[in-house]
């Protein structure tokens, strides 16, 4: 899915149960220091009408699956990182 289309998409949402979420592709961090990893394009529901944002069960699975399997998935690249001051 591109996010282009995942910007229009819209689900129901879990929490409050009205129609108007959003699937948003973001990054997230998990660990820390040497061991950390970050995952790209996570699926991410938002809703405008109740505030919450969460991960779908299958979503949570497949983050398992990729930090499980990091050593074959994951590219190592340099990151820059600052502290909010």
């Amino acid at each position: 899915m591109s996010s282009t289309s995942d910007a229009l998409e819209q689900v129901v949402c879990d929490v409050c149960g009205r129609l108007g979420a959003r699937i948003r592709r973001l990054p997230r961090t998990y660990g820390t220091g040497k061991d950390l990893l970050v995952i790209e394009n996570v699926p991410v529901v938002v809703c405008p009408h109740c505030g919450e944002s969460y991960l779908t069960a299958e979503t949570l699975h497949e983050i398992e699956r990729i930090k499980q399997h990091r050593k074959s998935l994951a590219v190592e690249r340099p990151v820059e990182v600052a502290s909010f001051a």
